[in-house]
């Protein structure tokens, strides 16, 4: 018997005839395994149960390019520096997988239409001796601030997989507010305006904080890059007091874990974090956590496993392409609780 194949979501629920709530839930909990749909998490949280949720709202990130040779790239906007000067990642235009090859320091990259501006690539990213893939870039474009250019010119961080482009309403979840996102915190994505007051109205709690998620594309066994959190005082006491804190995605997660205390306790922080979890550094508040579907060598993994441990990952994993959910940011979702 053939072994099953991860299986793309090549477009929004919305496009397949569903509701955003109406995709796969697949439900890890107590040792059992249920297949549902996303509109009934409530039934599987309760009173006293926390959700924490990522108000990152997702940037149009990406933008034509033209390198000083006249060769076309898709630019990618990864991370925020500071005013002028963002990580960035070429892309090739016609959809070949991987990073555009040959760039160097220095490098000019412009942007179509008469001044519209360039980036200057400085060096690689985050250091001079990784592989270039990332670059740090100053940019110059005739408006007062980058993400002002990238709403009049850019466009969704879309990937080979997609059968064609969506707008930007599809890549924000119920919860954005704080834009600085590349890629759309997309485990929020599934949750409607409806299913958060059916969840207040059983009793969860649901809070918030923030984290920009920079470019998914990582290289195998590249680690998640620095990205910029914060987790405010009033979502601190509530992890405190919370009898379950469920994370809504691996962002939140990272977040979370930023703010514990040598001493295991959570309190409000905010800056950037390169916390790896795994098996080195479990997860220390966070007990569940609701996650879309990733590829197997992906960081995701670990982090998953630090929170829920390896068996119900691959047990999870194992149900879900037997079942043939559809995977990435459109895709179907999980509930893990250990």
């Amino acid at each position: 018997m053939s072994t099953p194949v991860a299986q793309a979501a090549t477009e929004p629920a919305e496009a397949r005839g569903l509701t955003r709530d109406g995709i796969r839930l697949l439900v890890h909990a107590e040792g059992r395994v249920e297949h549902t749909v996303f509109r009934d998490l409530g039934r599987h949280l309760g009173p006293g149960d926390l959700l924490v949720v990522n108000t990152s709202a997702t940037l149009p990130a990406a933008v034509d390019g033209y390198r000083a040779d006249g060769s076309p790239v898709t630019v990618h906007f990864a991370t925020r520096i500071d005013a002028e000067t963002w990580v960035l990642e070429l892309r090739h235009t016609d959809g070949t997988p991987g990073p555009v090859d040959g760039v160097r320091r220095f490098e000019a990259v412009r942007f179509p239409g008469t001044g519209c501006g360039m980036a200057l690539l400085l060096d690689p990213y985050p250091t001079k001796h990784t592989p270039q893939r990332l670059w740090k870039a100053r940019i110059t474009v005739p408006h007062a601030r980058v993400e002002t250019f990238l709403a009049d010119r850019g466009r969704p961080i879309t990937y080979a997989y997609l059968r064609e482009r969506w707008p930007l309403t599809a890549y924000q979840t119920v919860f954005a507010r704080d834009e600085g996102s590349a890629e759309m915190p997309s485990a929020g994505r599934p949750f409607t305006n409806e299913l958060v007051v059916d969840l207040i109205t059983r009793g969860v709690g649901i809070a918030p904080i923030v984290l920009h998620t920079g470019v998914s594309s990582q290289d195998v066994g590249e680690p998640p890059l620095r990205e910029w959190f914060s987790v405010p005082e009033q979502t601190a006491n509530l992890v405190r007091q919370a009898r379950r804190v469920i994370a809504v995605g691996t962002t939140v997660t990272r977040a979370l874990e930023s703010a514990v205390r040598p001493d295991g306790e959570i309190a409000a922080a905010r800056g950037w974090t390169d916390l790896l979890l795994g098996p080195d550094r479990p997860a220390r508040v966070v007990d569940g956590i609701i996650s879309g579907l990733h590829a197997p060598e992906a960081t995701h993994l670990l982090l998953l496993e630090a929170v829920v441990g390896p068996a119900v990952v691959r047990r999870a994993y194992d149900e879900a392409l037997a079942e043939g959910y559809l995977w990435h940011e459109f895709g179907d979702s999980s509930l893990l609780l250990p």
